[in-house]
């Protein structure tokens, strides 16, 4: 999918059966909000950052860090970090598998980073280059844009604004795997809710929830 199909479809939602983007009214508080609060957590959380780095090296040969291209505000690519959580190993024919549960390629460090979420802290780098923000659309692998462009016509969408840490799906109960279309576009349709009723209260509100639910329950993430 190309930036001239998405301008296309934005002149002319209603072909796409959607509203169009209704722009933040905060915008340059919320990126501000961003880049401040990223950078104090990637300060504060140095010495957890060490720990995580050193138990990957031990458990596992590889690299600490896994980057992986993902599409961004106004379809531009970039590239997402996070701690590496599988074993080093070739994508079949370039598909890229979601990773599913009891997955074998998962390391037993992996594992516990998964279930917690903690392997999702270096996007707080993302967040400081301006790539990404805490709250927004989680962003997925190229691969997994172009097939759901297709098949969920609002899917566009999402490239209107940048991805985030976390969202509205994600604490609502739309993270992790999507083994079905329709476990897709649950989560696209709450994407498009928070894009079309975005605001600085409600991304603190969204940040709240996340600690919140990763510390009073188990994640879902595997």
């Amino acid at each position: 999918m190309d930036f001239a199909r998405q301008r296309t479809v934005e002149a002319n939602p209603s072909a796409q059966g959607a509203q169009p983007l209704v722009p933040i009214a905060d915008a340059g508080l919320k990126a501000a909000v961003d880049i401040v609060l990223a950078a104090l957590g990637l300060v504060a959380l140095a010495p957890l950052f060490i720990i995580i780095a050193t138990a990957i090296r031990i458990d596992s040969p590889g690299s600490v860090l896994f980057r992986q291209k993902r599409t961004g505000l106004n379809n531009e690519p970039f590239w997402i970090y996070k701690f590496r959580t599988m074993r080093p190993h070739e994508s079949a024919n370039g598909i890229v598998a979601q990773a599913t549960r009891d997955d074998t390629r998962i390391t037993r460090v992996g594992r516990f980073l998964r279930r917690t979420s903690l392997d999702e802290l270096p996007q707080l780098l993302n967040v400081v280059r301006g790539e990404m923000s805490l709250v927004g659309p989680r962003p997925h692998a190229l691969e997994h844009d172009r097939l759901y462009s297709r098949e969920i016509p609002n899917y566009v969408y999402r490239f209107g604004v940048r991805p985030g840490l976390t969202g509205l799906a994600q604490i609502s109960g739309s993270r992790g795997e999507t083994p079905t279309v329709a476990d897709m576009e649950r989560r696209i349709s709450l994407d498009l809710q928070y894009i079309q009723s975005r605001t600085l209260a409600m991304d603190l509100k969204i940040m709240a929830m996340t600690i919140y639910l990763e510390i009073m329950r188990r994640s879902s993430a595997y």
